[in-house]
């Protein structure tokens, strides 16, 4: 028997057996799960309903990944699957559905936050004499750094000490076994805070 998202086959609210009217229809039909996992890129295309395609993502490495607060996003790659709100088994395997809690490389993030910024981030691990010697700056360009901290460059302590380890949390908001795409966005404030306790429960 095929997958089916039918509700004919389920007995109504007081138990009663439905009558059975029709056979199954393709409309129905219901298709295997992707169970995105973590690797190369490999994307299967599926002829769906009014010859349109679903983007069938078995395998993804690398999204999209945007930073709210700062207002960016940026290409990065995906290390591991965190935390998942349904099924800690999606967590053991590693696969990535919409709503999963991941780990993700924050070099990207604090590459940009040094040029816009002009302030290190979460470098403190380094040793005092590795330390890079600083590019000069033009008089104007270290002026509007410093604007800019004074305006908006405040990292919260949850999430410097990320970008220290060198990995952030962020949640999948994209849906991989549809568009073929594992896209989604950097977690902060409270819903860091929550999903930090849910993980280290």
């Amino acid at each position: 028997m095929g997958i089916s998202r039918d509700s004919r086959h389920k007995r109504s609210a007081t138990g009663a057996k439905r009558a059975f009217y029709r056979k199954k229809r393709a409309f129905e039909k219901g298709r295997q799960p992707a169970n995105t996992r973590i690797g190369n890129k490999r994307i299967h295309l599926v002829r769906t309903r009014g010859g349109n395609t679903k983007y069938r993502a078995l395998r993804l490495e690398a999204g999209n990944f945007s930073w709210g607060s700062e207002g960016i996003a940026r290409k990065v790659r995906v290390i591991v699957v965190a935390f998942h709100p349904s099924n800690n088994e999606l967590v053991r395997t590693n696969t990535l559905t919409k709503s999963a809690v991941v780990q993700i490389d924050a070099a990207p993030f604090r590459q940009w936050y040094e040029a816009h910024y002009g302030v290190q981030l979460g470098r403190r691990r380094q040793a005092k004499g590795q330390e890079t010697e600083e590019s000069k700056k033009s008089k104007s360009v270290e002026k509007k750094h410093e604007e800019r901290v004074k305006k908006m460059g405040k990292v919260e302590q949850a999430l410097e000490k990320q970008f220290e380890a060198g990995r952030l949390y962020a949640v999948v908001s994209s849906r991989p076994g549809q568009s073929g795409r594992v896209d989604g966005y950097v977690l902060e404030g409270e819903e860091l805070a929550f999903f930090q306790k849910a993980i280290w429960k």
